[in-house]
């Protein structure tokens, strides 16, 4: 029984053994045939670090001074090292072993790093401020309360912020300028109850009239060529130009003259000329009277962008010779008349200040020279120029003249004007009165460009200036002529001229601008 049982363990003990030799061989086989497996599973991977922990500290303290100051940083280690990023905004110094002298020397912002021993380290934004100008004090201490900010380069000073009043924007606009005369000055403070609109149409009305009468009596006596009695003569004032004698020639025998003869030289026959050819006396009278009105109207208009210049000229030039040198030689320059308007706007909030310059002139023909064969006119002219200040649609009347003169020139021959009845015949006299008046006025508008359902139409049939009596009457009749178009010219220049192309009536919508009648044989 128990050798059975013996030989079973044995036999048991071998079946064990044949197993684990064969799985042993098996396993080389398998791991050759299949692919690798993991034996574990796959670690798990850390969370990528979020954007905001990849970025640079930012909020590191900062350090503030101006430019041309220094300041010292202390610290809580002993300092080994430090570094700035730019030496041109500001430099630093170890002065003592915890304590760093900071140099500003220009505007901008840097970072400061201090290192100690060990790990020990300190960072810094170090802000360097422009220093405050002496505009800058200056404008403070003139306008206490008010928010003025000055900056400046090379070229401009700037001066920004907000003020109370108008009158403080201006000011402060001066004071930058005379405190910085070669730079240009840009003026953004701001004002209350500013406008939006930075265009200003500019109308100007030169109103002139000139009334001027003359009076002139005189005459003068003389004789005629051939003399009377033997004897040539003449008598005048010299007031008024009287005849004169050339190639006067006389034959004498003796004490008797047989013969007498000349000539009269008559530059002006003054008004009335007698000569009595049996008597050989004659005489020239000046009597004269003269009136004369002017009457002169100029509007022009000009629109001009804020703070620009702009200039207008309706008119011509006229040719003016000028001699060059002692060779002779004659130059042409060219010189211009008309109807000038020349100004700059600058728009202060609720206010309008114009630097204005307007002119107008014309040729003065009676009193011009006449040089190597030209005749140059001279020039009437009236000019004014100026500084004010107005609100949109105000008027001002920048220049006005009252001129009166009044002359009188009398002669008289003495002891002859003083004889009873004849005596005024040896007297002449002439009286001369003339009055101007003018008046420039002028009218800022700011204005906006028009829509083009805004635009007012434009007259498109020629209307006479002058017309005579037929003419008018035939206007007068139902249907005849263009009595129309001095009416629709009107309008739209009153359109044009009472708003400044800003508060042109609009169309209503879908509307379109009533046809003219067509006139027979006319132009449309």
């Amino acid at each position: 029984m128990r050798l059975r049982r013996a030989s079973v363990s044995a036999r048991f003990a071998v079946a064990a053994s044949v197993a684990m030799c064969v799985m042993s061989g098996a396993a080389p086989f398998a791991q050759s045939q299949q692919p690798p497996q993991v034996s574990q599973p796959p670690a798990q991977t850390a969370p990528a670090p979020s954007a905001q922990s990849q970025l640079p500290k930012t909020d590191y303290p900062k350090v503030y001074l101006t430019a041309g100051r220094s300041t010292v940083l202390s610290s809580d280690f002993d300092i080994t090292r430090i570094a700035v990023t730019n030496p041109a905004v500001a430099d630093a110094t170890v002065v003592q072993p915890r304590e760093v002298l900071i140099d500003g020397k220009a505007a901008g912002t840097i970072s400061l790093i201090l290192w100690g021993g060990g790990s020990s380290r300190l960072q810094y934004d170090v802000v360097v401020q422009q220093p405050v100008s002496e505009l800058q004090q200056n404008l403070q201490n003139l306008f206490p309360g008010e928010d003025i900010h000055v900056s400046s380069n090379d070229e401009s000073t700037i001066l920004s912020g907000s003020v109370s009043s108008t009158n403080v924007m201006l000011r402060a606009g001066e004071l930058a300028k005379a405190n910085s005369s070669k730079k240009q000055v840009v003026n953004m403070l701001q004002v209350p109850g500013g406008s939006e609109s930075q265009q200003v149409l500019l109308q100007v009305r030169f109103a002139e009239v000139n009334r001027r009468a003359l009076q002139e009596l005189g005459v003068s006596f003389f004789t005629s060529g051939n003399g009377k009695w033997n004897t040539w003569g003449r008598l005048s004032t010299q007031q008024f130009t009287a005849p004169d004698f050339a190639n006067l020639q006389s034959t004498k025998t003796g004490s008797d003259v047989t013969s007498q003869s000349g000539q009269l030289t008559f530059s002006d026959y003054l008004n009335l000329f007698v000569l009595n050819a049996k008597y050989d006396v004659g005489a020239v009278l000046r009597a004269l009277e003269q009136t004369g009105q002017f009457q002169s109207l100029a509007e022009p208009n000009l629109i001009a962008y804020n703070g620009q210049e702009a200039s207008f000229l309706a008119g011509g030039e006229f040719p003016v010779p000028i001699v060059q040198g002692n060779n002779g030689g004659v130059t042409v320059q060219f010189k211009e008349f008309g109807i000038r308007l020349t100004f700059t706007p600058t728009i202060a909030g609720d206010v309008i200040r114009l630097k204005v310059a307007p002119e107008v002139s014309a040729l003065d023909f009676a009193n011009g020279v006449s040089l190597g064969g030209f005749r140059i006119p001279a020039l009437t002219t009236r000019r004014a120029q100026t500084d004010v200040e107005l609100r949109d649609g105000q008027s001002f009347a920048i220049a006005g003249l009252l001129d009166n003169i009044s002359q009188d020139d009398k002669s008289a021959i003495p002891l002859l004007s003083k004889l009873p009845i004849i005596g005024p015949l040896f007297k002449s006299k002439a009286e001369r009165q003339e009055q101007t008046e003018l008046m420039v006025l002028i009218t800022p508008r700011l204005v906006r460009a028009l829509d083009p359902d805004e635009v007012p139409p434009l007259p498109t049939r020629f209307k006479p200036f002058i017309k005579d009596d037929k003419s008018n009457e035939k206007d007068k009749k139902p249907g005849g002529g263009t009595g129309g178009n001095g009416d629709e010219a009107s309008s739209v220049v009153g359109q044009l001229q009472g708003t400044g192309m800003a508060d042109a009536p609009t169309p209503a919508p879908g509307s379109a601008p009533a046809k003219a009648p067509k006139k027979p044989g006319g132009v449309r």
